[in-house]
C-alpha cells in the first residue's frame, strides 16, 4: 500500500503517527507508529519519531503492509533451541547464531527467536508485551551471529531501552572485512537513512540521514583483508555494513553491501562475517554493570582460516 500527504497549514502541530492515521483510518495509530519507527514511513525522505509534530508542505510518504505482518495468527511458543550465557528474574543473555531472524515480520510467523523465547519464559505470551517483539530491547540481523539481551520484565524493558538511546551499554563486534588499503584504525561518522531507490537497504545520506559512529581497529591483516574489533556508538539499521562498504572495505560474505562481483555468491562466506562479540551494560534492577563475551562461532573461524591460507 503506497500513502502520501502533503501537510497542509491547518494540520500543523499534530504528531506524524496521528496525521498518517487521519488519512489513512484503515491503520491503526499504534501500527503507524510501528511503521515510523522502522523507517517505512518517512518525512521529506527522513527518518523521523512517531511523535514529530509535522509542518506545513511536509511530505509523508511509505510503502507499508495494510495487514498486520502476523496477518492476524497468534504467535505461538516453539521448541527451539538457545544458547544462553546467563539468566536471572530480570534479563537473559543469548548467543543468537547466523541464520536465526529476531522476531516475526510478513509471512514469517514462526522459527524466529521470538517464539524461541516465548518456550522459554511464557510470560512473554501474557497481556503487555508488544505481541511481535516481547522482551526484545535490540536486534542483530539475521545472519549477524552473537550477544543480544532479552528483558525479562516490562521495568528491564525500559530501563535497558534507556540504556541504549542514551548509549550507556558498550557494543563491540569482531567483523571480516574485505580490502587491502584498510587503515589501522579510524572512526566513521556518516549519517545513515532508508536507500532512496532500493526501500530495503540502508545508504550514508549526507542530507537526509540520521547520525550514525562506528569506531574501528585492525586485529589482523591478511593479503585480501583484515580481522577487526568494532565498537558501535549509536544502532542504526545494518550499521556496520553499510559504513564499512562506503569506505570501501565491505563484509566478507555480505552479498547487498558489497562490490558486484560478490553480490550473487561469496566464495569465502555463506553470510556476512559479522559477530556481536562484547556487551557491557548495566543490570537493570541491582545498576552493577555486567559484561559478556561469545565466542567467535565455528563459520567464522572457518573463514578466517581461508583468509590465513591465502595469505
Amino acid at each position: 500500500m503506497r500513502i502520501k500527504i502533503e501537510i497542509t497549514p491547518d494540520q500543523t502541530g499534530l504528531r506524524l503517527d496521528q496525521a498518517v492515521v487521519a488519512f489513512y483510518s484503515q491503520l491503526s495509530r499504534s501500527r503507524v507508529s510501528k511503521l515510523i519507527s522502522q523507517g517505512l514511513i518517512l518525512v521529506n525522505h527522513v527518518c523521523k519519531r512517531p511523535g514529530y509534530k509535522v509542518k506545513p508542505k511536509d511530505l509523508i510518504e511509505g510503502d507499508v503492509p495494510l495487514s498486520d505482518p502476523l496477518d492476524g495468527k497468534p504467535l505461538l511458543p516453539e521448541s527451539i533451541s538457545l544458547n544462553i550465557l546467563y539468566e536471572d528474574d530480570y534479563i537473559l543473555m543469548i548467543d543468537k547464531p547466523a541464520g536465526l531472524v529476531v522476531h516475526p515480520g510478513a509471512g514469517n510467523n514462526s522459527g524466529t527467536l521470538v517464539n524461541a523465547l516465548m518456550a522459554h519464559h511464557p510470560a512473554f505470551s501474557e497481556q503487555g508485551w508488544d505481541r511481535e517483539r516481547p522482551g526484545i530491547v535490540h536486534r542483530l540481523d539475521k545472519d549477524t551471529s552473537g550477544l543480544m539481551v532479552i528483558a525479562k520484565t516490562m521495568k528491564s524493558l525500559q530501563f535497558l531501552q534507556k540504556e541504549f538511546k542514551q548509549r550507556r551499554v558498550k557494543k563491540n563486534y569482531l567483523a571480516l572485512a574485505r580490502g587491502q588499503n584498510i587503515p589501522d584504525a579510524g572512526v566513521i561518522e556518516r549519517p545513515i537513512g532508508r536507500h532512496p531507490h532500493h526501500r530495503k537497504r540502508m545508504g550514508v545520506l549526507d542530507e537526509n540521514g540520521r547520525y550514525a559512529k562506528t569506531r574501528f581497529s585492525v586485529i589482523k591483516r591478511f593479503c585480501s583483508g583484515c580481522l577487526m574489533k568494532v565498537r558501535l556508538y549509536t544502532g542504526r539499521t545494518h550499521q556496520i555494513r553499510v559504513h564499512f562498504y562506503d569506505q570501501g572495505m565491505p563484509l566478507i560474505g555480505d552479498c547487498i553491501y558489497q562490490d558486484r562481483r560478490f553480490r550473487k555468491k561469496d566464495p569465502m562466506a555463506s553470510r556476512q562475517m559479522l559477530h556481536s562479540w562484547a556487551l557491557s551494560f548495566r543490570h537493570p534492577y541491582s545498576g552493577v554493570r555486567l559484561a559478556f563475551e561469545a565466542p567467535m562461532p565455528e563459520d567464522f573461524k572457518i573463514t578466517l582460516r581461508h583468509l590465513s591460507d591465502a595469505s
